[in-house]
């Protein structure tokens, strides 16, 4: 069956716009092609510096030929009905047939359409994908509506090896490409995929983006071997740099020995920021080596001497700069710095970063103390952990944040520890990052990310959709990695510690508010600010709040955190196969506020209700709960308290009881011990007399006291199985 070869060619295209642009195009042909009737073997598209190309198999030389019925009017209908169906559906009344449904004969169209031929189809809606192809950014063309990445310089279209003909944006397809910008010369002819991909390998031009990183990645493996080197894996900069070269080169330049007492982030930083160079280090020592691997686009004539030399005088550059920024920077302690985070603004509604260092430092202590961590190494890691935001080489490299600042606390002398905790209380910064390991960091973490939480909330500023600009979701799931991972018993889904500094500083900002209402110069402010502790926060919030923002609007905004929090622990969890229901079936409690202890009773319940007799359980559960629930309704009564069996009760309703009191009295013990799978099997011997009374004894018997005591026993049922989770929140 014939072949589809589609290619777009132009100036570069962005590598980070390649791979998903490849995906988008592939989509919308195929959805294109399957929307009308067009069915092939298989798909396949390419990305690479200048071109996005498109390989489709087996695609049929005619769309098939369809039959469509479309029922109209009764016979006899109004004239104008009859004459609207048959302008609809393109016939005249002596093409329909007329049917009869057992109510009546009515007329039916069919319309039969004969299938175009697939280039036909193609030309057409080819344009009108390209058009839609979502790209992050682009172009707007001279005197046109249409926008693309990159000035679109020509299309290859084929079909079973001939010409698709169609314009887009100017551009007229064709059967011609261009191979490497200076390794090849003149255009190249192709009608299918297969001389397409080996004219263009001639060309000096790999299509493929995976061979082009395997390419890369054993090059630059084999050449850092034989330095006695290994490469320092970086699959972010592999797929970068594999869409900047259509034919790599790997060569190895050397780092000038000046710069090799800059610590080994910066020189790695700067060389994957800025130059796009892969850093390699002596597999012996695990330190950064003074050599790096720089991917080539060209093929030169002396080996690439020239390429390498000046890649080493632009890297030279480069790192004057950084180093520069390093040596000035350690001029000064981070203790002097801190009082500079005055002036830069976290957000505008809670402050500035110094105040934010206040509210993380009176943190970090509490949750140290709660830990057992070192609470004045805590406070004085919290105290400094921003400070190097103030920094020439953080300011040059946002990402060295933390990182910068454990090398300057080393300089200045600062504990060891207090080092590590302002390093580390950025961690983890996504699902591949590791936790805290040290108690003093993890105190400082915590507290970073808890007064991230609580603020944002407190001014409504949660995440929407897709939306999250201030990384909510992020501090969420890495409060609770951070909690799990290191078995802490803390509190944390209400951010009580959190809400009780905030809720000083929206008290005191309301009362500011109100004043500065009263006085049109704001010259209040001034005075008033140091009970807010910052004139700038204090003005802010004064012009920016609306006027019923008080301190506890403030406090209901945080009152949602701690759903927010459960609902990103079910996202935590479901990797580990645990079901969501089961979460909220023990959260909606509303006394588990400890998520190591949360967790620990939903991994129990789990395993419970996979046994037979917590599915019975849970059965029987919904049973009674359901009668219950339409009793209770009919009679407008809750039926609640305790049952007081009679003597004469068949035995077992006595069975049932007798239970219930038991477990009860035991369950709770339990529970506080945190002996969650003992607790499990202690409801496992409630299956048997449940299902007994449902099989014996009948609920509403016709003695309205026995009837309300049975009601009562279900009720109990209900409310001791609460004990344990809220049953009605589990699904089946």
């Amino acid at each position: 069956m014939p072949d589809l070869l589609l290619e777009l060619f132009s100036e570069e295209i962005p590598a980070r716009m390649q791979e998903a642009a490849a995906k988008d195009l592939e989509r919308l042909i195929v959805g294109a092609l399957s929307d009308r009737g067009l069915m092939f073997d298989g798909a396949k598209a390419f990305s690479g510096p200048r071109r996005l190309a498109l390989s489709v198999l087996g695609l049929p030389a005619k769309q098939p030929d369809v039959s469509e019925e479309k029922k109209g009017p009764r016979i006899g209908a109004p004239e104008k009905a009859i004459e609207g169906f048959l302008r609809s559906a393109g016939v005249t009344l002596d093409q329909c047939e007329k049917r009869n449904d057992g109510k009546g004969e009515f007329y039916v169209a069919v319309i039969a359409r004969k299938g175009r031929a697939t280039a036909d189809v193609l030309a057409e809606v080819l344009p009108d994908v390209f058009a839609k192809l979502p790209w992050p950014k682009s172009m707007r063309f001279p005197g046109s509506i249409v926008r693309w990445v990159r000035p679109l310089h020509s299309i290859l279209c084929t079909f079973d090896g001939e010409v698709v003909p169609f314009e887009f944006a100017g551009v007229k397809s064709g059967n011609t490409t261009l191979g490497h910008r200076f390794l090849s010369r003149g255009p190249i002819e192709v009608r299918r995929f297969e001389d397409y991909e080996e004219k263009l390998r001639k060309a000096h031009v790999i299509l493929d983006t995976a061979e082009r990183k395997e390419i890369i990645l054993h090059e630059v493996k084999q050449k850092a071997f034989a330095l006695g080197l290994e490469l320092i894996e970086d699959e972010g900069l592999l797929n970068e740099v594999a869409g900047l070269a259509e034919w790599p080169i790997v060569l190895i330049g050397r780092i000038e020995d000046q710069f090799m007492d800059v610590p080994p982030e910066i020189l790695q930083t700067s060389m994957r920021t800025h130059q796009k160079y892969f850093a390699l280090r002596d597999p012996k020592t695990g330190k950064l080596a003074n050599r790096f691997a720089l991917v080539s686009n060209m093929v030169a004539d002396d080996g690439g001497k020239e390429i390498v030399a000046g890649n080493e005088r632009v890297l030279r550059a480069r790192l004057s700069d950084a180093k520069f920024f390093w040596d000035q920077d350690r001029k000064r302690t981070l203790e002097s710095r801190v009082d500079d985070l005055k002036n830069i603004v976290f957000h505008a509604k809670l402050g500035t970063q110094y105040e934010r260092v206040e509210r993380i430092e009176a943190l970090a202590g509490e949750i140290a103390a709660k830990i057992g961590a070192d609470v004045e190494k805590s406070r004085r890691a919290a105290h400094l952990c921003k400070a190097d935001l103030t920094t020439g080489v953080v300011g040059e490299f946002p990402e060295l944040q933390g990182v910068m600042g454990r090398y300057y606390a080393l300089h200045d002398g600062e504990d060891a520890e207090v080092a590590d905790a302002i390093r580390d209380h950025y961690k983890p910064q996504g699902p591949g990052d590791v936790v805290p390991a040290s108690k003093v960091s993890i105190a400082v973490a915590l507290a970073d990310k808890l007064d991230q939480l609580v603020g944002f909330f407190g001014i409504d500023e949660k995440p929407t959709g897709s939306s999250d600009p201030y990384a909510i979701r992020r501090a969420a799931l890495g409060l609770i990695r951070t909690v799990l991972e290191r078995n802490l018993r803390i509190s944390i889904l209400r951010g009580e510690h959190a809400r009780s500094l905030y809720s000083r500083v929206a008290k005191s900002i309301q009362d500011v508010r109100n004043r500065a209402l009263l006085d049109p110069n704001r010259e209040l402010i001034r005075n008033v600010s140091d009970q807010v502790g910052s004139e700038r926060m204090a003005i802010a919030l004064t012009q920016q709040l609306d006027p019923d923002a008080t301190a506890t609007k403030f406090l209901n905004n945080v009152s949602g955190l701690g759903v927010f929090i459960a609902d990103r622990l079910k996202v935590a969890l479901r990797e580990k196969g645990t079901r969501h229901d089961l979460i909220d079936a023990v959260f909606s409690l509303g006394d588990e506020d400890d998520l190591v202890r949360l967790v620990a009773r939903v991994e129990a319940l789990q395993g419970f209700l996979k046994t037979e007799d917590g599915t019975n359980l849970l059965a029987g559960y919904k049973r009674a709960v359901n009668i219950v629930k339409a009793e209770e309704k009919k009679d407008g009564f809750e039926y609640a308290g305790l049952p007081e069996t009679p003597t004469n009760a068949p035995l077992e309703e006595h069975d049932l009881a007798t239970a219930l009191q038991k477990i009860d009295s035991d369950i709770g013990l339990l529970i506080n011990a945190e002996k969650f799978v003992e607790a499990m099997k202690l409801l496992a011997g409630l299956r048997k007399p449940v299902d007994a009374f449902f099989e014996k004894v009948r609920v509403n018997d016709e003695d309205k006291n026995i009837r309300a005591n049975r009601l009562m026993l279900l009720s109990r049922l209900r409310a001791t199985l609460h004990l344990v989770a809220d049953f009605s929140k589990i699904e089946g």
